[in-house]
């Protein structure tokens, strides 16, 4: 499993197919990337009052919290920017900054407007409204 994390973040951190790669970033400053990216969003969602977990029971709850679609977009929207070879500066630190927060906001103003709460299935109304 580690050879296939460590090969991840080599892939993220070599150069594009067409062979314009003019930033090298090291696997390490990929990594570092990636946690500055994940816990700048946790740290703006909870500044937002977003929870740190969904409601109980966590299983078929659907509410936004902290830990879990609010990392996962930040990591997500990171490395789409890390696969188009943009970096910004600091290799990457600083736009791993501004994803993270712009990540929480998204998941605090936008999230349940972009992907809504399923119907429930005895009333045919949105859950927990």
């Amino acid at each position: 499993m580690f050879d296939l994390v460590y090969d991840t973040i080599f892939f993220a951190s070599y150069g594009n197919i067409y062979g314009l790669g003019n930033i090298a970033v090291s696997s390490f400053d990929v990594l570092l990337a990636y946690i500055v990216a994940i816990i700048v969003s946790i740290i703006v969602a909870l500044v937002l009052k977003i929870p740190l977990l969904p409601s109980k029971p966590y299983r078929y709850s659907f509410d936004v919290s902290a830990l879990y679609p609010t990392p996962i977009i930040a990591i997500g929207i990171f490395s789409i920017f890390l696969v188009l070879n943009y970096t910004f500066i600091y290799n990457g630190m600083v736009l791993a900054a501004i994803i993270g927060i712009l990540s929480a906001l998204f998941v605090k103003y936008l999230f349940d407007f972009v992907f809504p709460k399923p119907l429930d299935e005895t009333n045919g109304e949105d859950s927990n409204e």
